[in-house]
């Protein structure tokens, strides 16, 4: 596909990039097949292909930023799906980040909109704001289903109650248990540490039982994904610099073997940052230093292997595997979970059309409820007739939406193999759900 940029300046650095993705594209149209927002609506302009002409549409100046056009760019989930199933190798990723930094620098959205991002970037990326945020929240939760669009959306969404929080998570080094068989960093993250402080304590737990000491550098924070997503790159770009900067040093004084996500959303900004700092003199080399290092925990758990588990906490227990698009699509990681599941003694469920999203996308449950909380049904009833007894996934925002719209507890994979492994039961599984379980 060819593209006559009208105005390269007006958007930056950013436009040969976009102009190299154009050009990878055939119009086959197979990437609408698993477009989840094209199947909910059958638009041309809400899968891939159409969002890929209306931004050739704006590079050549055939169309504006306007609000129709940024509507059908807003809907996109960045899910990926498209990616993998793309037959040219469009990077698509790039093409649709690249669109909305645009988005935001030319287009005026309206005051509601605009303030909503804005609360989001201050709050999500900051554990403390955030918990503040979800205990102020939880006061207007009862009127959630007389709340309006994104605000109901919002209040929806908050927890019923929180988790305390993690005694592991603080920075520092965790040793490892017997002889030290790798050292890495590990990514605790934002929300995550909010809504599911037990998934970085599992993690912690599980990896230094396979040898891995663990270390938890001072002043990492935010992998800046979510405000990324949004478009905002002023901020996105401080977060990671000062993660890039801490995990770098880290490297150079310490020796790190990998840098361990647990969040997959996470988990494929953080391999791309490398590319989103490759312009950058001062950082791209750090950048590209550290995406190379970044791992999902399931790959680094495979690494080292698990222990025999010779008496399962809950043998043959039935899991539905979801797979999140951020690690399925993003990383393409799909084997890595399901082998280590097995090898602990769970029987894996698979979930048809498994390659969908499930609606979370980070911010766009709370930015486009109207398109995520059909696909969340949709999820959750793909999952009802399964016979599981649990659901596993390897993303937080996976998990607080599947459990919104289903019934089944859900639990992040690496708690399921710490359990296994000698580990505490996880809080969302109770005795009445896993056959001949454990206490831990």
């Amino acid at each position: 596909m060819h593209t006559a940029t009208a105005r390269p300046q007006r958007f930056g650095p950013d436009v040969s990039v976009s102009e190299f993705v154009l050009s990878a594209c055939v119009h086959c149209g197979f990437c609408n097949a698993t477009c989840p927002t094209y199947q909910l609506t059958g638009n041309e302009l809400e899968g891939p292909r159409g969002r890929i002409y209306l931004i050739k549409s704006v590079l050549e100046d055939q169309a504006e930023l306007a609000a129709p056009v940024v509507s059908h760019l807003d809907h996109c989930l960045s899910c990926l799906a498209c990616e993998t199933t793309c037959p040219s190798g469009v990077r698509y990723s790039h093409l649709i980040d690249a669109a909305r930094h645009w988005i935001e620098q030319h287009h005026r959205r309206p005051l509601g909109e605009r303030l909503q991002r804005k609360l989001l970037a201050r709050l999500l990326p900051y554990p403390g704001r955030f918990r503040l945020a979800l205990r102020l929240g939880q006061l207007g939760r009862p009127l959630a289903r007389w709340l309006p669009g994104r605000l109901g959306a919002m209040a929806r969404l908050t927890p019923a109650r929180l988790p305390p929080r993690s005694r592991l998570d603080r920075p520092g080094v965790h040793p490892a248990q017997g002889a030290r068989r790798m050292r890495v960093a590990l990514l605790t993250g934002c929300a995550q540490r909010v809504v599911g402080p037990a998934i970085n304590d599992a993690t912690i737990r599980l990896l230094t039982r396979l040898g891995a000491e663990v270390v938890l550098p001072e002043g990492v924070g935010c992998c800046g994904a979510l405000v990324f997503h949004m478009g905002n790159h002023a901020d996105s770009l401080g977060h990671m610099r000062a993660n890039i900067e801490r995990w770098d040093a880290e490297r150079a004084a310490g020796g790190l073997d990998a840098i361990v996500i647990n969040t997959s959303g996470c988990g494929s900004v953080v391999r791309d940052y490398g590319h989103i700092f490759r312009d950058d003199p001062a950082w791209a080399d750090k950048a590209a230093r550290v995406a190379a290092l970044a791992r999902d925990v399931s790959e680094v758990v495979a690494g080292l292997g698990l222990p025999q588990v010779a008496a399962p906490p809950a043998p043959g227990l039935p899991v539905a595997y979801h797979d999140a698009c951020s690690l399925q699509h993003g990383q393409r990681v799909r084997d890595e979970p399901r082998r280590l599941l097995r090898a602990a003694g769970f029987a894996v469920v698979d979930i048809p059309d498994g390659h969908l999203c499930c609606g979370s996308a980070g911010t766009y449950n709370m930015l486009q409820p109207h398109m995520a909380e059909p696909l969340g049904r949709r999820k959750a009833e793909a999952i009802a007739g399964l016979g599981a007894r649990a659901v596993a996934a390897g993303n937080i925002g996976c998990l607080e939406q599947i459990a919104r719209f289903g019934d089944l507890p859900t639990v992040h994979t690496v708690e399921l193999l710490d359990w296994a492994t000698g580990g505490p039961r996880p809080a969302g599984l109770p005795a009445g759900h896993a056959v001949g379980a454990r206490e831990g």
